[in-house]
C-alpha cells in the first residue's frame, strides 16, 4: 500500500468522523509535501513514510473499524474481560468498572451496523456479568432490536450520545493503557477513547469498602457537579411556630412533660385533636413493582434541639395562614413533645390491615394518628376513623375489602356494620394517598394518570387534577398545606396548588420513572427519587434542579428530610438507606440492614432518630444524630452502619407501608398482613 492510498483512507476516515479541522490540516500537509523538490521528498519518504508497515497497519485498523466484523467486538471484549479479571486484586475492582460501558457500546455499535443477530449473541454471552449491578438497564436494552431503536428509545439514545465517567487511580489507568497498546485491539481502544471519560486520581486505588455505593454513571455526573455549585438554603422558615417557641424560651417543665405523656396515650385527647395541623404524612410507595397508640418514651432531660439551631429562611411560596386555634393546638403539642434519643426510643402504634386479598397498594396516616387511609387496586379509597373503630371493636385491626359492597359511601355510623368511609372516583388502581396537615383533606394518585382531592368532612371528591400523561406513582402535601407535589411514570414531578387544576411547575430531568416525592420542611424545595437510581432536589420558585444525588444501585422508593432541613434519607429497592447532606450533595453514609424494599422513611420531630419500614416485615430505628457526625475515615469495617441501628421491630408477617411521627413523637405505622 503506497502513500497515496493511505492518504485517501485517512482523509475518508476524518471526513466520516466529522473532524473537519484535522482533515484540513492533513490536506495542507499533503500539499506541502507535493510541492517539495523530488530529492527532498524522496529523503522524507525514506525517513518517515506513510507506507511504513507499522503506520499502515494502524491506519487500516482504524479505517477498517467502521466495517469491522462482529467477531472483533466479541473477541476484543472477551480478551479485555479476561485480562481485567486476572489483574491484581488491588486494582481489579477499578479495572472491572471499565467493562460495563464497553459492553454497552459494543452491543449498540453492533446494532447500529445492522448486525442484529450477532448483537443479541454478544449481549446474551456477557449480560450475566452485569445483572447484579445493572439489571434495570439491561432490561431496557433488551428491547433494542434495530438501528432505529437507538434513536427512538430515549434511554438508548442517551447512552449512545454521552460519555461514561469512571474514577480510577493513576496506576490502574497506566495498566489499562499498557494492555491496549500491547494487544493493539483498535476496536476496544476506539470505544474506550470515544465513550469513556476517565477521572484519574493520584495515589492508591480506593478500597473495595469505600467503593460500596460508587457506581459508574454516565454524564449525569457532570450535571450533578454543576448543580452542586448552586446555593441551598436548608434552614426553617422565619417566624415559624418552632421559631416562636424557641424565642419564648421553650418552657418545657418536668410536669408538662409528664402531662404530655398522659395526653399522648389518651384516646380522648387524640379524638379532640383529630384534624389538627402538622407536617404531611409519609405515604406508602405504590404497587408499581407488585409489592409483595400508647405511652411514649422515658422522661429525659431535654437535649439541645437541632431544629432550634437551624438557620431561618424566607418562603418562596405564598403560604396559607393558620387560624389562631390551630396554632395554639400545635404549640401545645410542641411544648409537650417528648425528647427522643438513642436511650429513649419512641412507642409505636401499628395499624394492620387484614383481609385485603393483596389489594392494598398504599396507606397513609394523619398527623395525629386519628385517621388511616388505604388505597386499593380496585380504585377505591377507604378511610378509617380510629375513634369509631375503637368504639365498635376495641381493636386496631383494620378490615380491608372483605364483604365490601358497591354503593357503600359512609359507614361506621350508629347501627352500621363497618367503620370506614368509602371514596370512589378513580378509574385505575390507587398508588399513593396523603393527608393534609390539618387532616381535613386527602390526596390520591392513580394509574388513571389523575390526582383527586377528597374531603374527610364532606366525604366527597372535590377536584380531579389532570396533567400527567401516565400513572402517577406518588403525591405529597406540603408541610404548610395548600400546595402538593406529584411524581409520575412520565419522568416528571409537578407542583400544584389546591385552587388550580393545572400544575404550577413541571420538574423534568430524570431519565426514568419518578417514583417518590418529598417536601423540604421550609417548602422551598422538593426532592424526587427515580428509577434512574438518582435523587434530585428542585427549587419550587424556579423549577430548576439544584442538586443531584448519585450513589444508589437500584430504584429509589422512599424519601425523608430531617426537620431542620439539612439532611435527607433515601431508601431503595435493594434495602439500602443513604444519608445525604443537602448542602454538599454528598452521601454521609449508607445504612445497611433491610433485606428488601424500603417503602417508607420518617424522621422524629427533633431529628435525632430515623424510622424505616420495609417489605422485609421489619421496622428499624436508626440513630442519625450521632451517626451523621462519624467521619468517613473511620468507616473501615463493613458493618459500621450497624452501630447506627438502635432497634429492629419485626412484625409477624406485615410489610411496613407507612410511617408517621406525631408532633409529640409517637410513631404510627401501617401495613397489610400478608399470607404466611
Amino acid at each position: 500500500m503506497d502513500d497515496e492510498e493511505i492518504a485517501k483512507l485517512v482523509t475518508a476516515y476524518l471526513k466520516k468522523k466529522g473532524f473537519a479541522q484535522a482533515e484540513q490540516a492533513f490536506q495542507e500537509e499533503l500539499q506541502q509535501q507535493q510541492q517539495q523538490p523530488p530529492s527532498r521528498k524522496a529523503g522524507d519518504r525514506n525517513s518517515n513514510s506513510l507506507a511504513d508497515p507499522e503506520i499502515a497497519k494502524l491506519v487500516l485498523s482504524f479505517t477498517d473499524r467502521s466495517e469491522s466484523s462482529p467477531v472483533r467486538y466479541h473477541d476484543g471484549y472477551s480478551k479485555l474481560r479476561t485480562w481485567a479479571h486476572s489483574s491484581l486484586d488491588l486494582y481489579k475492582h477499578e479495572l472491572l468498572r471499565v467493562l460495563y460501558p464497553v459492553f454497552i457500546h459494543c452491543f449498540m455499535d453492533l446494532v447500529a451496523r445492522g448486525h442484529i443477530q450477532e448483537a443479541r449473541t454478544f449481549f446474551n454471552s456477557f449480560r450475566e456479568d452485569h445483572v447484579m449491578m445493572h439489571s434495570a438497564d439491561l432490561l431496557k436494552l433488551e428491547g433494542v432490536l434495530s438501528p432505529s431503536h437507538l434513536e427512538e428509545m430515549e434511554f438508548a439514545h442517551y447512552l449512545r450520545h454521552t460519555k461514561a465517567n469512571i474514577k480510577i487511580c493513576q496506576y490502574s489507568y497506566d495498566l489499562l493503557l499498557q494492555y491496549l497498546h500491547k494487544t493493539q485491539s483498535m476496536t476496544m481502544l476506539g470505544i474506550i477513547n470515544e465513550r469513556i471519560n476517565f477521572q484519574v486520581t493520584p495515589g492508591q486505588p480506593m478500597s473495595i469498602s469505600e467503593d460500596v455505593g460508587v457506581e459508574m454513571i454516565f454524564s449525569i455526573e457532570d450535571d450533578a457537579n454543576q448543580a452542586s455549585h448552586k446555593e441551598i438554603q436548608w434552614g426553617l422558615l422565619e417566624d415559624s411556630l418552632e421559631d416562636r417557641l424557641d424565642k419564648a424560651g421553650n418552657p418545657l417543665l418536668e410536669s408538662e412533660k409528664a402531662d404530655g405523656e398522659t395526653k399522648e396515650g389518651d384516646s380522648d385527647d387524640i379524638k379532640k385533636r383529630s384534624g389538627e395541623g402538622g407536617k404531611q404524612s409519609t405515604s406508602v410507595k405504590k404497587s408499581k413493582k407488585d409489592k409483595s397508640a400508647g405511652a411514649v418514651g422515658k422522661n429525659m432531660r431535654p437535649e439541645p434541639n437541632i431544629v432550634s439551631v437551624a438557620p431561618r429562611v424566607k418562603p418562596e411560596l405564598v403560604l396559607p395562614v393558620r387560624s389562631a386555634e390551630v396554632e395554639q393546638s400545635i404549640l401545645e403539642d410542641l411544648r409537650n413533645r417528648v425528647q427522643l434519643s438513642s436511650s429513649a426510643l419512641p412507642s409505636v402504634s401499628f395499624y394492620t390491615f387484614i383481609n385485603t386479598h393483596n389489594g392494598l397498594n398504599c396507606s397513609s396516616i394523619s398527623q395525629d394518628g386519628s385517621l388511616v387511609a388505604g388505597g386499593f387496586s380496585d380504585s377505591s379509597l377507604k378511610v378509617w376513623d380510629m375513634a369509631k373503630l375503637g368504639q365498635q371493636s376495641g381493636t386496631s385491626i383494620l378490615q380491608g375489602e372483605n364483604d365490601a359492597t358497591n354503593g357503600e359511601q359512609v359507614v361506621g355510623t350508629n347501627g352500621g356494620r363497618r367503620s370506614y368511609t368509602l371514596f370512589q372516583g378513580h378509574s385505575g388502581p390507587i398508588h399513593s394517598a396523603t393527608f393534609s396537615p390539618l387532616g381535613d383533606f386527602i390526596l390520591t394518585s392513580s394509574a388513571d394518570s389523575t390526582i383527586r382531592l377528597w374531603s374527610t368532612k364532606l366525604n366527597a371528591n372535590l377536584v380531579c387534577y389532570k396533567g400527567h400523561n401516565y400513572p402517577v406513582w406518588d403525591v405529597q402535601f406540603s408541610p404548610a398545606g395548600h400546595y402538593f407535589a406529584s411524581s409520575s411514570h412520565d419522568r416528571t414531578a409537578r407542583l400544584w396548588s389546591m385552587d388550580r387544576i393545572q400544575p404550577l411547575r413541571i420538574m423534568a430531568g430524570h431519565l426514568s420513572d419518578v417514583d417518590c416525592v418529598q417536601w423540604h420542611p421550609n417548602c422551598n424545595y422538593i426532592a424526587t427519587g427515580s428509577s434512574d437510581k438518582t435523587v434530585r432536589l428542585w427549587d419550587v420558585a424556579s423549577g430548576e434542579c439544584v442538586r443531584i444525588f448519585i450513589g444508589h444501585r437500584s430504584m429509589i422508593l422512599s424519601l425523608a428530610i430531617s426537620p431542620d432541613g439539612r439532611y435527607m434519607a433515601s431508601g431503595d429497592e435493594d434495602g439500602t438507606i443513604m444519608m445525604w447532606d443537602l448542602s454538599s450533595g454528598r452521601c454521609i453514609m449508607p445504612l445497611m440492614g433491610h433485606t428488601s424494599c424500603v417503602w417508607t422513611l420518617a424522621y422524629s420531630c427533633e431529628g435525632t432518630l430515623l424510622a424505616s419500614g420495609s417489605a422485609d416485615c421489619t421496622l428499624k430505628l436508626w440513630d442519625v444524630a450521632t451517626s451523621a457526625k462519624v467521619p468517613r475515615t473511620e468507616e473501615k469495617s463493613g458493618n459500621t452502619s450497624r452501630l447506627r441501628l438502635l432497634k429492629t421491630l419485626p412484625t409477624k408477617s406485615t410489610p411496613v407501608y407507612a410511617l408517621q411521627f406525631s408532633r409529640r413523637n409517637l410513631l404510627f405505622a401501617a401495613g397489610a398482613l400478608s399470607k404466611v
